[in-house]
């Protein structure tokens, strides 16, 4: 195991990564583990590429030295961001499988029982098929989930990574709801968002931000198509900032009125006070579905005529694309028994679909569990932000038409 200081963490971090996964291995009986999942990877290593659509894997051995097998043009990466030593490339026109049974028999590992992903996006049904036929002298196992079991708690160098992310996160979110107007294009918000994110030192996210504007926003998983806002609409913000490969997320709420309806006031109100409930009572011991039941009975008990339609939380740290969280690994869901502990992160989403049957709001916050509680990663206000539309703002004398104001009535910047 090659020491630098070049790294995303100390040296000692990826020791303690690596020993506590041969710990878990030798909890399996496994001789060996291939790892495929590109999060995973640069848990173990730092490494990272966007080219993890071709085969990649990170063998361990229990005993011995770890090696990658890669594409030719991705060997670089292994020996300028990661500790590891060995490195087994195939070319373009070569077999990766090959390659990689191979270099079993290579590094003594012909007769072992080996662990496999066998749920990762990344090692399809025809290369684990292949890997079966070609693998007959040892044995293969699913150890899904080896890694993960890691990962789902942060140590305090990860906490620091992740709140580099929250910065970008939050100057993106600002930015967003500086930019909204009657007017303008959610493209226009979106390039906002972006802009600042990178501007405080994001680095690309595992997925874009969402922007959303009126009825549109009633579309899950939806984005900035050029729809323009209209004057009254609301505008639905979702950001994730990237440090790292490490995330963090927030959602907020932007109404183009002077005053909130009932029923978007209520969906605010029950919206703060589940999360504000449930950091209250977030910590050690809690289990996975009573914080679930906390933000789910909270929000269902409002005057807003929508619903909590998803789970109400999710893991979130290292990402690439298609997603940001790791959800995956927890989610805070119903029936789930599972415990929270320290150093776990979550993004917290007590958002609400179908508000007057026609809109989606959110408000969350990204947290980790403490020692007797949590913290959040922000510091930005969580009510909705209101901005008088024209009607409202020609009433009014014209020093105070560029103002926009948060719903308790304070000043905000626009």
């Amino acid at each position: 195991m090659r020491q630098r200081d070049d790294m995303t963490f100390p040296h000692e971090e990826y020791v303690r990564r690596l020993e506590g996964l041969r710990e878990r291995m030798k909890d399996r009986r496994l001789d060996a583990v291939v790892i495929s999942d590109p999060e995973n990877i640069m848990y173990m290593t730092d490494y990272q590429t966007t080219g993890y659509s071709f085969f990649q894997a990170l063998v361990v051995p229990l005993d011995g030295d770890c090696y990658m097998v890669t594409r030719n043009m991705e060997e670089s990466n292994v020996h300028a961001r990661t500790w590891v030593e060995k490195t087994r490339p195939f070319a373009d026109n070569g077999d990766a499988i090959q390659t990689l049974v191979e270099s079993f028999r290579e590094f003594g590992l012909n007769n072992s029982t080996i662990g496999y992903e066998r749920n990762s996006y990344f090692l399809p049904a025809y290369q684990q098929d292949r890997i079966r036929s070609a693998y007959t002298s040892g044995r293969l196992l699913d150890c899904f989930g080896i890694v993960e079991e890691g990962r789902m708690l942060k140590s305090k160098a990860e906490i620091e990574v992740m709140k580099k992310a929250a910065k970008a996160t939050e100057a993106g979110m600002q930015a967003g709801i500086d930019a909204v107007k009657a007017g303008v294009t959610e493209n226009e918000i979106g390039a906002a968002v972006s802009s600042a994110m990178f501007r405080a030192g994001g680095e690309p996210p595992a997925v874009m931000p969402y922007v959303t504007s009126g009825p549109r926003s009633m579309i899950g998983h939806a984005t900035w198509e050029g729809r323009t806002v209209q004057d009254g609409e609301h505008v639905f913000l979702e950001v994730g900032g990237c440090y790292r490969r490490y995330h963090t997320a927030m959602m907020r709420t932007v109404v183009l009125q002077d005053q909130l309806s009932s029923s978007m006031e209520s969906a605010q109100r029950q919206m703060i006070k589940a999360l504000r409930e449930l950091k209250n009572y977030i910590q050690p011991g809690l289990t996975v579905s009573d914080a679930d039941k906390i933000v789910r009975d909270i929000v269902s008990d409002g005057r807003h005529g929508g619903a909590l339609i998803t789970r109400s939380g999710y893991s979130i740290g290292i990402a690439f694309p298609p997603s940001w969280d790791e959800g995956y690994i927890l989610s805070l869901m119903q029936g789930d028994p599972q415990i929270l502990r320290e150093g776990m992160t979550f993004h917290i989403i007590p958002w609400v679909w179908g508000v007057d049957g026609d809109k989606t709001v959110g408000i969350s916050d990204t947290i980790y569990v403490t020692e007797d509680g949590c913290e959040s990663f922000f510091s930005l206000e969580e009510e909705f932000t209101l901005k008088p539309g024209k009607k409202a703002s020609s009433d009014k004398p014209s020093g105070d038409a560029s103002k926009s104001k948060s719903s308790n009535g304070q000043a905000a910047s626009a």
